[in-house]
């Protein structure tokens, strides 16, 4: 039931990082370069491996979607961002907040699937070598990638909806630098128990199991790297993996501190930094991590580099001709 006389709210405001101010340049110019780089590098994987066809594995075909997901996930939240430090607060439409959560829900729990089948393939890869080609066919990854996708999109669908079903009467002032599901449930003026329960266990359905099933594959993985003689092989394989492990940790710790324990005692300052880590951190260290320790992809970048060199560029008496 909506309060008597009280209108219902068409737009929201971000306060964004309202309380640093004089930072806001700053921040700005830092956010800026990590959107970039962020999207430039995950562009940058697309083409080498879309162009290499040694680079046609499923190990590369998940990095390949998982460069693209951190591309919209990433521009899901950051140009919101950059134009609400730019401008020192953006108001956002209802129906463009509902529309920001549920893509960032929707991209979030795609990316949790997508980790967890990374890691199976690892698992694969490394504890059962040699029956890899027959337990990760070409057939197989496509059908594990299309479960990603299609099972975030059915997750972001019901937290968005019993969101927009809320009612909200004023104040409009969301603080955070996007719609996010705390903070919209904490300015309903209706009641909130159902969806913040719904909420509270989709959100152990999606990100404790996806972390749970991603831990078990690095448990198996760690321990057949132990078992490898040779010790610089056994030091290579469990460095590319620790790095691995490390970015997933990050994320899904920062994930579930936030929307399975949520952090009511924290301020929102501290809330916001959690969120930044999971919206604009990971995004950039992901698919660096997953491409620059790996020597066969970095040959694959030489060699579209060479290429692309000799085709379009050569100095003929002192100029250089497009051929």
């Amino acid at each position: 039931m909506k309060p008597p006389n009280v209108s219902s709210v068409t737009e929201f405001q971000l306060l964004g990082f309202q309380n640093l101010l004089e930072w806001h340049t700053l921040l700005f110019a830092i956010f800026l370069l990590i959107y970039f780089l962020t999207v430039t590098g995950n562009v940058v994987i697309i083409a080498v491996v879309s162009q290499d066809q040694r680079l046609h594995s499923p190990m590369y075909v998940f990095l390949k979607h998982l460069s693209f997901l951190e591309i919209c996930y990433t521009s899901t939240i950051v140009p919101l961002l950059l134009a609400n430090l730019f401008s020192h607060g953006q108001a956002i439409s209802f129906p463009a907040c509902m529309a920001q959560l549920y893509f960032f829900v929707f991209f979030g729990a795609t990316e949790c699937f997508l980790l967890a089948m990374m890691a199976y393939d690892q698992y694969l890869a490394i504890c059962s070598p040699l029956h890899y080609s027959f337990l990760m066919s070409p057939e197989i990854c496509t059908k594990l990638v299309a479960i990603s996708w299609l099972t975030g999109v059915g997750t972001g669908f019901l937290p968005s909806l019993m969101i927009s079903k809320l009612d909200f009467c004023g104040p409009n002032q969301i603080n955070h630098f996007f719609c996010d599901l705390p903070p919209l449930m904490q300015l309903s003026c209706s009641s909130v128990y159902i969806t913040r329960m719904v909420i509270f266990i989709l959100s152990i359905a999606v990100l404790c199991i996806c972390f749970f099933l991603t831990l078990v594959s690095y448990v198996f993985i760690i321990s057949t790297i132990l078992r490898i003689p040779s010790a610089s092989g056994r030091m290579k394989t469990f460095s590319t993996c620790g790095s691995h492990l490390a970015v997933v940790t990050i994320y899904y710790g920062t994930m579930i501190s936030m929307y399975v324990h949520p952090n009511d005692h924290l301020s929102p300052e501290i809330n916001k930094i959690i969120s930044v880590f999971y919206t604009v951190v990971t995004p950039l260290l992901n698919p660096v991590i997953y491409s620059l320790r790996n020597q066969e992809f970095k040959e694959a970048v030489r060699k579209v580099m060479r290429k692309k060199c000799g085709i379009y560029g050569v100095r003929v008496k002192g100029s250089f001709f497009v051929r």
